[in-house]
């Protein structure tokens, strides 16, 4: 993601990962919201289905206290993987990203993501 009118910087690259053990609604990701950050992409999410048996996941991105629907019962076939995102999904500071499973115990969820910053870090490897 690049803003011509914004510099930005990649702050940090990461890979959010849950293994959903329970069919609550979980926290995948937290854009960061320091003074610093101003936007977050996830280029990925892998999904994996390692049971045996076909499930669904629900994802979510909640905003304030607005909640968005990104995938409902999406499905998941027996012992494949399959990935979410056709395109970059942006996520502004502050905002998560949640993932459900409908059953517990058979999916983990992977999300590749880019941290951008407004100011260079020195510190940071990147």
């Amino acid at each position: 993601m690049l803003v011509t009118t914004i510099p930005q910087y990649i702050q940090n690259i990461t890979n959010a990962k849950l293994d959903l053990t329970s069919t609550n609604n979980t926290t995948l990701y937290t854009a960061p919201s320091g003074a610093d950050f101003n936007a977050s992409v996830i280029s990925s999410i892998l999904v994996s289905e390692d049971s045996g048996n076909a499930d669904t996941i629900t994802v979510t991105l909640t905003s304030g206290s607005d909640v968005f629907s990104l995938f409902k019962v999406k499905a998941v076939a027996a012992n494949t993987t399959i990935e979410l995102l056709t395109k970059d999904l942006t996520l502004q500071g502050g905002e998560i990203l949640k993932v459900q499973a409908a059953t517990a115990n058979r999916l983990h969820v992977v999300a590749s993501i880019q941290e951008f910053a407004q100011n260079r870090n020195t510190t940071s490897g990147l």
